[in-house]
């Protein structure tokens, strides 16, 4: 029992610490467009336009790029607390982590790229 609070309390504490760097030291100086970052220099909003076919237009960034950090933090605290319980040699590890990480970045980005296009659609058809 003691083991699964730790876990639990590792995953969110790390979770905060992730989304707290990649949200305020990241993405926003990327949505404010200081210097040579700008709106579309974030990676992963260029990915959901490019697979999902969004109009970059009629796109609210703000609330897209604080989704994408909490995402992010998501899967690289779940990731780590996993590899971080499973006791193999360090090459298994880092193996189930790369497995692991692509497989929940395609999945979750897929889930939230289909969110966004019934969400654009939707929009669309009200206007």
């Amino acid at each position: 029992m003691e083991k699964i609070l730790f876990n639990i309390l590792f995953f969110f504490i790390l979770m905060f610490v992730i989304f707290f760097v990649d949200y305020y030291f990241v993405m926003r100086k990327k949505l404010k467009g200081k210097g040579k970052r700008k709106k579309e220099d974030i990676m992963e909003i260029n990915y959901l336009v490019g697979k999902f076919k969004l109009d970059k237009s009629k796109l609210h960034y703000k609330p897209i790029a604080l989704w994408c950090a909490l995402i992010n933090a998501f899967i690289m605290s779940f990731v780590a607390t996993v590899v971080y319980n499973i006791k193999l040699h360090r090459a298994w590890q880092l193996l189930i982590a790369f497995v692991l990480l692509f497989a929940l970045i395609y999945s979750i980005y897929e889930i939230y790229g289909r969110h966004l296009l019934r969400k654009e659609k939707r929009n669309n058809k009200n206007e």
